[in-house]
């Protein structure tokens, strides 16, 4: 979801670059609707089930052979027959079934990769919550990533994103932090902590893996996009590293 909180349609960190990139570790792929290439952490992987169900593998572990796909979700599912051919010529004329929910599993599963990798940030005390803390980070120019829940209020994103300015002599830049679309609760349950509503990479390096897995989930979801949290308690719960969804179950054991 892009809106005006964002910084740009594409994240930026505080002088970082791709983890992959900086290690000329991340091999080009070409995306198999648009023909265009682009680096593979940057694409989303489809891979075939044993029953030949197409399923999503955002992390590129299943084994066997792949799809790359880096289109938006509104242009999976506007490109109808051309999906079904271009996937039979890439799994070489396996039998396959596209489900008819493909682009809200793959969303699905972004989102849930994103939320892992904030949490796994956090947990290794890279990641500053609290309005207090995060000024703290920021004006000190040890922030290097502002993130905010998608209630959280104006004025508060307005002040944090202030104080980062001033940490990296940057005021009048518009630097501002990216608004998730997601609100407080799901955020909180990604942390593990209660009513977290703003949240700071301190860290370059885990600035740097946490955008990557948030541009992947926002560049899928596409500029249009809105909103869609989860609410209930079961939908919530998916947002924790400890869990694992079907879907992830499904092509882990590919």
């Amino acid at each position: 979801m892009r809106n005006p909180h964002n910084d740009s349609a594409r994240l930026k960190t505080k002088g970082t670059t791709s983890s992959a990139a900086r290690e000329g570790k991340d091999p080009m792929r070409t995306c198999v609707l648009s023909r265009e290439e682009a680096p593979r952490d940057g694409l989303i992987r489809l891979a075939l089930s044993p029953d030949g169900e197409v399923l999503p593998d955002v992390r590129a572990k299943a084994p066997g052979r792949g799809a790359w796909i880096g289109v938006t979700r509104a242009e999976l599912e506007a490109s109808g027959k051309k999906l079904r051919g271009v996937l039979a010529r890439a799994f070489k004329g396996a039998e396959l079934r596209i489900p008819e929910d493909l682009g809200a599993r793959i969303e699905e599963q972004l989102r849930r990769n994103a939320l892992d990798r904030l949490g796994l940030e956090f947990k290794a005390g890279h990641v500053a919550i609290g309005g207090d803390r995060i000024q703290e980070a920021a004006r000190s120019g040890r922030l290097h990533l502002l993130l905010h829940a998608s209630d959280a209020s104006e004025d508060g994103a307005r002040k944090l994103a202030q104080a980062w300015r001033v940490g990296l002599d940057e005021e009048g830049s518009g630097r501002k932090g990216l608004t998730l679309p997601i609100p407080r609760t799901i955020l909180s349950l990604a942390l593990g902590r209660e009513n977290v509503v703003h949240a700071g990479l301190t860290d370059a390096k885990a600035a740097v893996r946490t955008s990557e897995a948030l541009d992947r989930w926002l560049h899928f979801i596409g500029p249009d996009s809105t909103s869609r949290p989860c609410e209930t308690a079961s939908q919530g719960a998916s947002a924790l590293p400890s869990e694992a969804s079907v879907d992830e179950r499904q092509t882990e054991g590919l």
